[in-house]
């Protein structure tokens, strides 16, 4: 039987995209290789946010063609937008697959395989569903490359939306993230004009359905009427990641974010008292052109004060094409110096949040069973170690929450 693997890198958009590749696929009679490394098609779903992210990805397909030289190898993704063509020279890429042809991907990267592929049910490849909602972006942020990869904003209409969640409720996923390259811009441009706090009131209102979990927002079009949907109940897991990406006015100036540092501490004040359990994360970039040691101590500041849980830090990486990449540079050294620091007070916030759990029981996914119990993913992003049961892949759980002194929690799980 023909088999695959589809290697991501990059945003959640990326994982839905792969998650729908995976059924498509499955759907076709294709599965995952019983032994890994030996696949007869290897997707790679390509990011090129940073420098680190293109090596990453040439890196991959260059030891996946050593290592592997009979299998079929498709790239696509936001590099391959960018690089198409040094990425079709490398040995064993069949083909490359820009962005605008993703919808098609399953065909392109089937063409010409042999048709008598059995078909049979997909099975379920993840513990969570993810379904990407919209795509690109209208922003003009001074370092970033992404809307000039993806296109202009586009949005899933809502009825769509409301079908394939319910969908996937039926095929039995109990978590589904919604993904979007920018989405709380979600509906902005469709025909009625809608928004991000409309669709989830639709998706709340439905009589039974999953648990909705987000992608990273933009504090900027977070409304009033966001947050109250947000804090409204069960259905939507609190776990909020906003890009808020520095704490001086005017780095976000620089950036082309607008002066906002004290609108976005108040968005984060107002998001924890109207959902205290929440998991409030964030994107911080260490090292935009300009940025100073005081600005630097700012942003550090923020972070300590905030009721932020944990933030994702990135090194500023110039981008061609974009205009902070023509800009003075803070020295490699210290940007590297400043993404450490803020990967530690990262860690010390985490640590700080589980402990408010310690004892309390929460609800979680089964992400990855094991002989004697799971690891499992709580509503608010807990990562815990759960021992005394035995539940399947995706299986909705409840788990008591005993310890939160290490790099993860552990806990019990409960009938």
């Amino acid at each position: 039987m023909t088999s695959f693997s589809i290697r991501n890198f990059g945003c959640r958009v990326n994982r839905a995209e792969a998650f729908a590749w995976a059924e498509a696929f499955q759907a076709r009679g294709l599965r995952p290789p019983a032994e890994p490394g030996r696949e007869d098609l290897v997707v790679v779903n390509t990011c090129t946010l940073t420098a680190r992210a293109d090596r990453d990805a040439f890196k991959f397909i260059r030891r996946t063609a050593r290592e592997n030289p009979s299998a079929r190898i498709v790239v696509t993704g936001c590099l391959a937008e960018r690089a198409a063509d040094d990425l079709a020279r490398l040995d064993g890429v069949w083909r490359v697959v820009p962005n605008s042809g993703k919808d098609g991907l399953t065909e392109a990267a089937l063409a010409g395989w042999p048709s008598a592929m059995p078909a049979a049910p997909a099975s379920r490849p993840r513990a969570r569903a993810f379904l990407k909602i919209q795509d690109g972006c209208d922003r003009a942020c001074a370092f970033c490359v992404i809307p000039s990869v993806r296109g202009r904003g586009r949005s899933l209409a809502a009825d769509r939306v409301a079908d394939s969640v319910a969908g996937l409720y039926a095929r039995g996923y109990r978590e589904v993230v919604l993904s979007g390259i920018h989405l709380s811009s979600y509906g902005r441009d469709l025909e009625p004009r809608t928004s991000l706090a409309e669709l989830l009131g639709v998706l709340r209102a439905a009589s039974e359905g999953p648990w909705i979990r987000l992608s990273s927002l933009d504090p900027r079009l977070i409304t009033p009427e966001l947050v109250d949907i947000l804090a409204s109940g069960p259905r939507i897991r609190p776990q909020f990641h906003l890009s808020l990406q520095h704490g001086s006015n005017a780095v976000l100036k620089a950036m082309g974010r607008a002066p906002a540092a004290e609108e976005n501490e108040g968005l984060l004040a107002r998001l924890a008292a109207a959902v205290p359990e929440a998991a409030l994360g964030a994107d911080i970039m260490a090292g935009f052109p300009g940025e100073t040691a005081d600005d630097f101590r700012r942003t550090f500041a923020m972070i300590e004060r905030s009721p932020l849980a944990y933030i994702h830090v990135f090194a500023f990486s110039p981008r061609p094409g974009t205009a902070a990449a023509s800009r003075t540079q803070v020295d490699g050294s210290v940007r590297k110096q400043r993404a450490v620091r803020l990967r530690a007070l990262s860690r010390e916030k985490s640590r700080a949040f589980r402990t408010r759990f310690e004892g309390r029981v929460l609800d979680g996914i089964a992400i990855r069973p094991r002989p004697d119990g799971a690891d499992v993913l709580t509503g608010n992003a807990i990562d815990v170690e759960a021992f005394g049961g035995r539940p399947v892949r995706g299986e909705a759980v409840r788990v008591r929450i005993t310890e939160t002194g290490g790099e993860r929690a552990r806990g019990e799980l409960l009938s």
